[in-house]
């Protein structure tokens, strides 16, 4: 691989009906006059500063847009869903910014309060080069037509840009919004400075040395490319042997003996290990286990109940696994039936003391893996519990480990700490103000409220926490399409491990797909943490994804994952990182 990797084109994989793409998929062009289509880059960004190129083809006054979007893009025009983007250049017009975040778009509360300024921009003409300066640890926009920036803006220094804001969103994307085939433009992330050959060659490169663009990137600015992409580094491949995504969490298939059934080949001694019948469907037959706990207790994630001894099943965490025994209380050992199990590294079993909350809590974390396991005993009144993680978790598992039972429940980034979901039932996001008492997880806390399934005086309940982390893990939310073979694509950075989904506006159950069981696309053999049951595939199963190098798309028009308009959250691990090869 060279040493830039590859650069940010155009995602094919999320293309409108109405466009083209060509030249490797670095050109754009409409393909009717009846309507138009947007399409976003393969690559998003969170943060840092990004230079990128667009050589644009024009004939009219309207059309093309280049824009930042914060959505997917799997439709063609639409006016609620931002698929033209929120923050646009009308590149032919002279009143050329564009704030599409109003209250119709689904991505109005991406952004906060946009401000922008048309002073100095003047209408693009067919072959003008449009520079992108995106700086979005300052929030601000720099465009540049053929070389000067308009507004005499000064990216380096962070003065007169064409547009701000006050929040970002998870992820940003480049659009470009257009239609008719003599309309659209030929990206330059780096690849080419001669746009396929219509320009004379620049010399620019970025501030890392990569890149090819025809004019040299604001100091500080890089080029949209894989070598660039950010991954935490703890975790970054090419800095540790040791903790890189596979040695923090993985997938393992094994057959149940009925007998002492040792499972090897994980790659690290698990914490928690969630385990999935595939051919089993009798009751019980799914069950999480974790070392803060012990080897002899577990819960049932479809099931309400309290922790339950699981020793005549489950015998001990390994170095390399782990050894179930013969018993049939969880059945995770059946004779002969095959078995999926999720399994995640914290801390080998030593927990420590956490009072940085208002209860002080058991904790067993992994700062690499930025995921936590964590014990308190409730109060019945608000609270802070600390959770021992060095960022906001974006997914927590919630659940009473004493009599009478209490339904799991759920806090989950994608829509806020205002609503709750329930993983053991059939439900949708319900507003609950007392479950985490409104506010959001911070770098050292969550908070809890007065609701006895998460916060029971003089009861024991425990948390299971996971943080974004770069390059491995992600928690965040789309909207569907309702169109089979073609959903939403979700950018995340890496190649998907394990992803689960599960409907925020529909009473649907937690689907999980991951390449262990679906080495291959399509990913379509699905189990559920709810309602549970055994594994199912297409074309019976009714629920598919596809997994590439750098995040997921939904396949099928199941209202369960891909309902029209509707929310749906999502969690996935990965296994590599998007900018490493497959085999790192």
């Amino acid at each position: 691989m060279p040493s830039s990797g590859n650069f940010a084109v155009w995602n094919s994989r999320e293309l409108g009906s109405y466009l083209e793409l060509s030249q490797g998929a670095t050109k754009v062009l409409g393909n009717t006059s009846t309507d138009a289509s947007g399409v976003n880059t393969n690559m998003a960004v969170s943060s840092g500063k990004w230079y990128i190129e667009f050589r644009l083809v024009i004939s009219g006054s309207s059309y093309p847009y280049i824009s930042l979007g914060s959505g997917t893009n799997a439709q063609d025009f639409s006016s609620t869903t931002g698929y033209n983007g929120e923050i646009r250049f009308h590149a032919p017009n002279s009143t050329a910014m564009g704030d599409n975040t109003g209250s119709g778009n689904i991505n109005i509360d991406n952004w906060g309060t946009v401000t922008l300024t048309e002073t100095g921009t003047t209408a693009c003409n067919n072959g003008d080069v449009v520079g992108f300066a995106l700086d979005l640890d300052n929030k601000k926009l720099f465009i540049s037509r053929n070389g000067t920036f308009y507004n005499s803006g000064d990216p380096a220094n962070g003065t007169n840009p064409q547009a701000s804001w006050t929040t970002n969103p998870p992820e940003v994307f480049i659009n470009c919004f257009t239609y008719t085939s003599s309309r659209g433009c030929v990206i330059n992330a780096g690849q080419d400075s001669t746009f396929g050959g219509g320009l004379s060659a620049g010399t620019g490169v970025d501030d890392n040395g990569f890149g090819n663009f025809k004019y040299s990137p604001p100091t500080g600015f890089l080029a949209m490319c894989s070598a660039n992409m950010p991954v935490d580094n703890d975790i970054d491949p090419a800095q540790t042997d040791t903790n890189h995504p596979l040695k923090n969490f993985n997938a393992i298939l094994y057959t149940g003996n009925a007998g002492s059934n040792a499972i090897t080949g994980l790659g690290f001694q698990p914490d928690l290990v969630w385990f999935m019948g595939r051919t089993q469907t009798a009751a019980y037959s799914q069950g999480l286990i974790n070392s803060t706990r012990g080897a002899s207790l577990g819960l049932y994630s479809d099931r309400s109940n309290e922790e339950t001894n699981f020793s005549s099943d489950f015998a001990s965490f390994d170095s390399d696994g782990f050894t179930l025994n013969a018993g049939s209380s969880a059945n995770i050992n059946n004779n002969l039936k095959t078995f999926v199990a999720w399994c995640w590294r914290a801390n080998g079993g030593t927990t420590s003391s956490n009072g940085n909350g208002s209860i002080t809590s058991t904790v067993q974390s992994n700062p690499a893996g930025t995921f936590s396991i964590v014990k308190y005993t409730g109060t019945g009144s608000n609270a802070t519990v600390g959770h021992g993680l060095s960022s906001p978790p974006a997914f927590i598992l919630f659940k009473r480990l004493t009599a009478p039972a209490q339904n799991w429940k759920v806090y989950h980034a994608g829509i806020g700490a205002t609503k709750v979901l329930t993983m053991n039932a059939y439900t949708v996001a319900e507003t609950d103000s007392t479950m985490f008492n409104n506010t959001e997880p911070t770098s050292t806390v969550f908070s809890i409220g007065t609701q006895s399934n998460t916060n029971t005086g003089s009861s024991d309940h425990i948390a299971f926490c996971w943080s974004n982390v770069d390059g491995m893990q992600r928690f965040g939310r789309y909207e569907g399409n309702n169109q089979d073979n073609n959903g939403p694509f979700i950018f995340t950075g890496f190649r998907p491990r394990i992803l689960a989904i599960k409907g925020a506006d529909e009473a649907y159950g937690w689907y999980v797909f991951d390449s262990a069981r679906s080495p291959n696309n399509l990913v379509d053999r699905q189990v559920s943490w709810y309602p549970g049951g055994g594994e199912s595939q297409e074309p019976t199963g009714a629920r598919k994804v596809d997994f590439y190098s750098n995040g997921f798309k939904v396949m099928a028009d199941a209202a369960s994952i891909n309902g029209a308009n509707d929310t749906y959250v999502y969690m996935c691990w990965g296994d590599v990182p998007a900018k490493y090869n497959n085999a790192f």
